[in-house]
């Protein structure tokens, strides 16, 4: 039982992800903790992967003190000896992997293309998109070969369809991870196993809330909701692309920002 991000209503979460087993990277805070959250809530076993060791053991010792079965491990997207270990722990502990829930990522510089650091493109790229890709890699052949389907989602961003000044790496990043997702989807949706990307606008961080207010007023007005929205907002669209309900959605690009691209 929880209760919605912004209207405090009691929900009542069936157990539609009992049995099943989800991984998901960038996991000890942000959307990664509110979409382990919510899919423990759902009744699965929660892999919490991040670069962060120690913030991700304490995101799985959180979540074990809410009654979710819930494993840490530490995880570097950008080597793909990690990604491949990161996937076997699921394995390991327990039994197998179902969902996979790509988040992992930075954000990099705020610089003009044409005066872009070359090793900061480089990162934001190898962390962002390549990522994703060494993540899909190894979590694919182990979800077939349980022979049972399962779903993935990748974590993009409103960057993704639209352009950004001053953030080349992670436009070209967010846009890649859509084609990547679409791609993965055409390949293995006839196995039972459904590929998707989200969308997030601007949420709200502690970060953020850190910023000039000016600098943090102009975000908010870039959203027609009149808001940044919530790490479990973007949460709860996951878990419906994960869950039975979104049986026949593959290949798809959903958009969570208050109306951000609409304008």
């Amino acid at each position: 039982m929880s209760t919605t991000p912004t209207t405090g209503q009691v929900i009542e979460y069936a157990a539609e992800f009992a049995g099943k087993t989800a991984l998901v990277t960038g996991a000890a805070s942000g959307i990664g903790l509110a979409t382990a959250r919510r899919l423990g809530r759902g009744g699965a076993a929660v892999v919490i992967a991040d670069y962060n060791e120690q913030g991700a053991k304490e995101a799985a010792e959180t979540l074990k003190g809410e009654g979710i079965e819930a494993a840490a491990v530490a995880l570097d997207v950008t080597q793909p000896a990690s990604v491949e270990a990161a996937v076997q722990f699921a394995v390991d502990i327990f039994g197998g992997l179902d969902l996979a829930v790509n988040n992992a990522g930075i954000g990099g510089p705020s610089t003009p293309t044409g005066e872009y650091d070359i090793d900061a493109y480089n990162r934001v790229i190898r962390t962002n998109l390549d990522g994703v890709f060494y993540s899909m890699r190894y979590e694919l052949p182990v979800i077939e070969a349980a022979g049972r389907g399962g779903a993935i989602v990748n974590v993009a961003s409103i960057l993704g369809s639209v352009g950004f000044a001053g953030s080349p790496a992670y436009v070209a990043a967010k846009h890649g991870v859509v084609g990547l997702t679409k791609t993965a989807a055409a390949e293995y949706a006839a196995k039972g196993i459904r590929v998707n990307a989200v969308g997030p606008g601007f949420i709200e961080t502690p970060l953020l809330k850190e910023m000039d207010k000016a600098a943090y007023d102009g975000l908010v007005g870039l959203h027609p909701a009149g808001r940044l929205g919530l790490s479990e907002e973007v949460a709860e669209l996951i878990a419906f692309l994960l869950s039975d309900r979104a049986s026949f959605v593959a290949g798809s690009y959903h958009l969570v920002d208050g109306a951000y691209t609409a304008v």
